[in-house]
């Protein structure tokens, strides 16, 4: 059989197609987009309890108080904790303000403004611990903290102490007081919000070690951050910068020696103390009922995205699985080679990696994908590569006599592929391809890292700022199944639709599927 040529028209299409979006258009200088995790959780940027639809934290007050020095606008880009300095690098926001600590392996990557705030480390253990104050009391013991942080290596670095590293804010106070952890260190202002008013802990020890935290800038912005430091430089002379951390309830002894102002406090902490009652709030059931059903609409364009993201992708994998099924098993040498290659290489490495890729290592060879863009093409070819073996193992099963049949009767190759052989192989595919989209749907949660906000990730955002894993995982659990429920039963109605006038399958016992 001669190989099959139509590869390079679909090469073609599909650059086609993709082609406008490897340009980032320029950032409009009457916006400064600014880049954080509001699922990071107090006090920095996260969801208002009193309405999750806005993200409040002494943070975005800070960027908002620069924008109004600058005269520009400010524009809030949700993006992972960990992903932030690479989102800043390939141009997804201006400027990264989260807690990032000014550190010389991160200044060797971007611009820090001059530190905005001055902090500690602080050690939270449970009410009744009283033999933990100091690093030297944690030998011997678990101690959590946050993932990537100072505090992390100043554990590292005291032997003998077992370190569980974590990725949010909320879980290691949970650890702690469920007894997992001995004892917590974190970031001072963390401590203050999740550890002190939890009455099952308490904040103890002098402050460890010392933190400056500073707006992340690309080295080639020098022009903004000299404009941002401008701002944190008049913020600081006219007190609103103070008045920002006394509302917040995050005056410490370094900031007052950083500003040169021991002056006493002058503003009541009352964004605090608004935090503390929403959190502290005894709700009825029927409180919680109606606090549910606000998640509902958060929830529900989480979950748009997570539906978009999945049949757009699953679209993908199932065309260009069947073609590189079609190149391994009936085109040339070079052909063949490369489906093979595809195939092994995409089913032997992390989702999560191809999506890192993808989104923050293309833009070195020049191109940028949009998130979504390159959310679905992560996706749809990681899938593709094991929708490739699920029609390699249907054509394979149809039986080589009908195809010598179709050539008898003057059929071509391509004709006996096209209306014989690929249609018998589809019906046979049809249910280990609906069991590959229910793990798409899944597997949609990993986009998160690449600054998408679907529903896993609003579920994590929610979750985080009212302590409540459980009431919302429900929800969300149950998002995630109704999402999935009519694909099931489309692939029913499939399997009998295609399976006419052939054996009848066997009939399905009476039940939800």
């Amino acid at each position: 059989m001669k190989p099959i040529r139509s590869h390079f028209l679909i090469f073609f299409a599909v650059g086609w197609i993709f082609a406008p979006a490897m340009n980032v258009s320029a950032v409009p200088q009457t916006v400064l987009r600014w880049g954080a995790d509001s699922e990071g959780g107090a006090p920095f940027a996260f969801q208002d309890p009193a309405n999750p639809r806005r993200v409040i934290g002494y943070e975005v007050d800070l960027i908002e108080a620069i924008g109004n020095e600058l005269g520009v606008k400010t524009e809030f880009v949700q993006n992972q904790w960990d992903g932030l300095i690479p989102g800043l690098d390939r141009g997804n926001y201006d400027v990264a303000i989260n807690g990032i600590e000014i550190t010389p392996d991160r200044a060797a990557i971007v611009a820090f403004s001059d530190p905005y705030f001055v902090t500690y480390e602080q050690l939270t253990v449970r009410r009744d611990t009283e033999n933990i104050a100091t690093l030297k009391d944690c030998v011997g013991k678990v101690v959590g903290t946050l993932k990537a942080t100072l505090a992390e290596r100043i554990l590292h670095e005291q032997p003998g102490i077992e370190v569980r590293s974590y990725d949010g804010q909320v879980n290691q106070f949970e650890d702690l007081a469920n007894g997992r952890l001995d004892a917590v260190l974190i970031d001072q202002p963390i401590a203050i919000y999740y550890g002190q008013p939890n009455p099952k802990l308490k904040v103890t020890g002098a402050p460890i070690g010392r933190m400056s935290y500073g707006i992340a800038v690309r080295k080639d912005n020098r022009d903004l951050l000299r404009e941002v430091n401008g701002a944190l430089s008049r913020l600081t002379r006219n007190g609103k910068l103070r008045e920002i951390y006394e509302r917040w309830g995050l005056w410490n002894a370094p900031m007052a020696e950083l500003l040169h102002d021991s002056s006493p406090s002058r503003v009541k902490p009352t964004a605090y103390e608004a935090y503390l009652a929403a959190m502290g709030a005894k709700r009825s059931w029927k409180d919680k009922a109606r606090q549910y059903l606000g998640y509902v609409p958060l929830l529900a364009r989480g979950a748009g995205m997570t539906v978009a993201l999945s049949f757009i992708a699953m679209g993908i994998a199932v065309s260009v699985g069947l073609f590189v099924a079609l190149l391994r098993l009936y085109a040339g040498g070079f052909s063949r080679l490369c489906a093979t290659t595809f195939i092994e290489v995409v089913r032997g490495t992390p989702l999560l990696i191809q999506l890192f890729l993808i989104f923050y290592g293309l833009p070195h060879f020049g191109i940028r994908l949009d998130p979504f863009l390159a959310a679905i093409l992560g996706l749809g070819l990681n899938y593709a590569a094991y929708e490739a073996e699920n029609y390699r193992a249907g054509l394979c099963s149809i039986p080589a006599s009908q195809t010598e049949a179709a050539l008898a009767l003057g059929m071509t190759r391509w004709q006996s592929l096209q209306h014989i052989v690929i249609p018998q192989a589809v019906r046979l595919v049809i249910p280990p391809m609906t069991n590959d989209f229910i793990s798409l749907l899944k597997d949609s949660s990993l986009v998160s890292v690449i600054t998408m906000v679907e529903l896993t990730k609003v579920y994590g955002q929610l979750a985080a700022t009212y302590y409540d894993y459980f009431g919302v995982g429900i929800i969300t659990a149950a998002m995630y199944l109704l999402i999935g429920l009519p694909f099931v039963w489309l692939a029913r109605w499939a399997e009998r639709k295609f399976s006419a006038g052939q054996a009848q399958l066997p009939r399905q016992h009476p039940g939800l599927f």
